[in-house]
């Protein structure tokens, strides 16, 4: 199963890239034990467009251009259902067991996400009520997906 995850704006080098990057070569080698491949990031522009309604727009349009018709699509969402750490990995394991091709996180912009991304969203991901810079999300993010495979691997850096 393919991972990856879609986000708007760009991680500038420092303190908040390496982090990322460190989580993301953990949940790589974590995963490969699960039949996860490697977990992409993708990394949209953000919209320079005047109007917020435009800007989402126009960042929903190029975040579904990387998603797979096929993919499961999570949609991270202040709104958005708030699940513990091993109920994620329980879904990441479910859709592994489908057969699923690609799981795609979807991160959205300052202004947040499309309408459009919502529909086509299996779930909408919050991590609490707070509002998070998109950076720390995609942080918060990578280390969940780590927690969900060692998780799933019985690894104790998990303890409940």
């Amino acid at each position: 199963m393919r991972l990856f995850i879609a986000a708007v704006g760009r991680l500038k080098q420092g303190p908040e890239r390496e982090v990322a990057e460190s989580y993301r070569k953990r949940v790589q080698t974590t995963g490969r034990q699960l039949g996860w491949r490697e977990l992409e990031i993708i990394e949209i522009r953000e919209s320079r467009a005047q109007d917020v309604e435009r800007r989402r727009l126009e960042e929903a349009i190029a975040l579904a251009n990387v998603i797979p018709a096929d993919a499961i699509v999570v949609a991270l969402d202040q709104e958005g259902e708030s699940l513990d750490s091993a109920a994620l990995a329980g879904l990441l394991r479910r859709w592994r067991a489908e057969d699923r091709a690609a799981v795609g996180f979807i991160i959205g912009g300052a202004d947040g996400l499309g309408h459009s991304l919502f529909d086509r969203a299996k779930l909408r991901l919050a991590f609490g009520k707070a509002t998070w810079p998109h950076q720390l999300v995609r942080i918060m993010l990578l280390e969940q997906l780590y927690r969900a495979a060692t998780i799933l691997n019985g690894h104790p850096y998990h303890r409940a």
